[in-house]
């Protein structure tokens, strides 16, 4: 699970991501230090997915295949406050009651910056990633929506 605070730039459609919070069931945490690190890189990653990345295709050829035209999350990507908290109820089958951590991580993020773009804008962006060019569209298809009735 997690939560998200966005700013949206309404004239450029850029969202910045200025807080993020994951929450992860650990069962037990062993290494609590390294649970965080596993939770807090798969957030990124979601982040990534939210925000940047995505394969772009014409006529079936992969156009952006390598690192310089695919845009992953970077240090400017990362928000201002970026928390990891770890539940614990030991219950789990693996050794000492601990569970996988790093794979749900990545799941949150895109639904929450979504929200939280929603929170901002009043705008559903429904098409990941959630490029500027997306919302700035979003953004002028609203307003233009609103203009005409």
């Amino acid at each position: 699970m997690g939560g998200a605070e966005v700013q949206v730039d309404v004239e450029t459609g850029e969202v910045r991501l200025l807080r993020y919070i994951s929450t992860a069931d650990v069962g037990r945490a062993i290494n609590p230090a390294l649970c965080e690190g596993q939770d807090e890189g798969a957030a990124m990653q979601g982040i990534g997915h939210a925000l940047r990345e995505e394969l772009v295709f014409e006529h079936g050829q992969l156009l952006n295949g390598g690192l310089i035209d695919y845009a992953v999350p970077t240090m400017e990507t990362l928000p201002d406050e970026f928390a990891s908290i770890l539940f614990e109820d030991g219950g789990r089958p693996g050794p000492y009651g601990a569970k996988g951590v790093g794979e749900a991580g990545i799941v949150a993020p895109a639904p929450a910056i979504a929200a939280a773009v929603y929170a901002a804008t009043g705008l559903c962006v429904r098409d990941l990633p959630m490029t500027p060019e997306r919302v700035w569209r979003a953004i002028r298809a609203a307003r233009a929506a609103r203009g005409a009735r």
